[in-house]
């Protein structure tokens, strides 16, 4: 299935508190929105996983010989979807969200997306920016955009539309409206849409759980 190029008006972005994705302020962190498969392409690391225990640990000094401090989860990786061969074990964060420190739930109960940065030997470091959610809010759709749909388009750019009218700059740009048209990050685009990248070096919205058909890649959109 494929979708008609946005011209324009499809949806820009709003302040969403959840543990992502949000324009979240705190005291002293602040992130700027971005859409899931951006997020992924971000990351080092994208996992589903589960915490186990956490606790506060010694992560060196500072420059002025302070010590840093921060919350280690021991984790248990139920699958990788981008990232090392190896299973990560544990994940740093800072000690508070004022320092964009993300709180899990522990226990082992609750299943989690977690994208991060790599830090090697089976860690890796999260922040209140990187995309972490609870696993069962995710669509069926970004699910399946985990394996392989969101990897396909992360050579395409997509951009936020901070006001109507907004338009592409290039042929690989996707335009994300989700905020103008939903007032929310977590719109429809988030939700169901995956930008790739076709056979003609353009990139496009594509919607569906199914994967693209090479008649979606091949064919230039009217």
């Amino acid at each position: 299935m494929r979708t008609a190029p946005v011209s324009g008006l499809l949806a820009p972005v709003a302040l969403l508190l959840l543990l992502w994705p949000s324009e979240r302020v705190t005291d002293a962190c602040s992130c700027s929105p971005v859409h899931p498969q951006q997020a992924f392409c971000n990351a080092d690391i994208v996992i589903r996983a589960k915490a186990i225990v956490g606790k506060e640990v010694d992560s060196g000094n500072d420059v002025y010989g302070n010590p840093i401090k921060r919350i280690q989860y021991e984790i248990k990786q139920i699958k990788m979807f981008k990232g090392p061969t190896e299973d990560i074990q544990y994940i740093f964060t800072a000690p508070s969200s004022a320092v964009c420190g993300v709180t899990l739930e522990t226990g082992g109960k609750k299943e989690y997306l977690i994208a991060g940065k790599a830090e090697g030997n089976g860690k890796m470091h999260i922040t209140l920016c990187d995309f972490i959610v609870p696993w069962d809010s995710l669509t069926q759709t970004q699910k399946k955009s985990l394996n392989q749909r969101y990897e396909m388009g992360c050579e395409c750019k997509i951009s936020r539309c901070p006001s109507i009218p907004c338009y592409v700059s290039s042929q690989d740009e996707c335009l994300w409206t989700d905020w103008m048209t939903e007032k929310s990050i977590n719109g429809r685009q988030a939700k169901h849409y995956a930008c790739i990248k076709r056979s003609d070096g353009s990139c496009s919205w594509y919607r569906g759980t199914a994967p693209p058909k090479q008649e979606f890649l091949d064919i230039e959109d009217p």
